[in-house]
């Protein structure tokens, strides 16, 4: 059984505001206003992203994976032990996966998906104890802002 999400902290608050932008450049594409940052374990960010699925007609390219492509590439690894994810929304299982393919140590997550998350609210594959590696999990930082993002795009984008 996975564990309660761990206390934010003033840091997280601080990675939040940065993913909040990246969320917020998706504004001429269309696409839902998500985006993450990646950091590295000394705090560095080495990825970031936004949601780009309209922008490339890309199933894939969520901010999360578009954020650890970049950082990927910039350390020349596909594995990112001691970072940390930081997003508006909390992840799907698709990102899930490939937070966890990647080693991810942490997630910091914003809004809750009652439709798709898999950080904790319909699933919980970042902590599953089944799996061969488990993310600490930090919710809520900045979730109203967060939400606030998604529930100004929704009604513009719906008749």
């Amino acid at each position: 059984m996975p564990g309660l999400p761990l206390p934010a902290s003033a840091q997280h608050d601080e990675w939040m505001i940065e993913a909040l932008a990246e969320a917020r450049a998706t504004r001429d594409s269309g696409d839902v206003p998500v985006g993450a940052i990646v950091l590295d374990a000394s705090g560095v960010v080495i990825g970031r992203g936004h949601n780009e699925r309209e922008l490339h007609h890309d199933p894939t390219a969520h901010a999360e994976v578009v954020a650890l492509r970049q950082a990927a590439a910039r350390t020349g690894d596909w594995q990112l032990p001691g970072s940390t994810l930081v997003v508006t929304l909390e992840p799907c299982v698709m990102c899930a996966g490939a937070i966890l393919a990647a080693r991810v140590q942490r997630v910091v997550f914003g809004a809750w998906d009652d439709k798709a998350g898999a950080a904790g609210s319909i699933y919980d594959l970042l902590r599953d104890r089944r799996l061969n590696h488990r993310v600490e999990v930090f919710t809520g930082v900045r979730s109203e802002e967060c939400a606030e993002l998604l529930r100004q795009f929704f009604p513009r984008r719906r008749p």
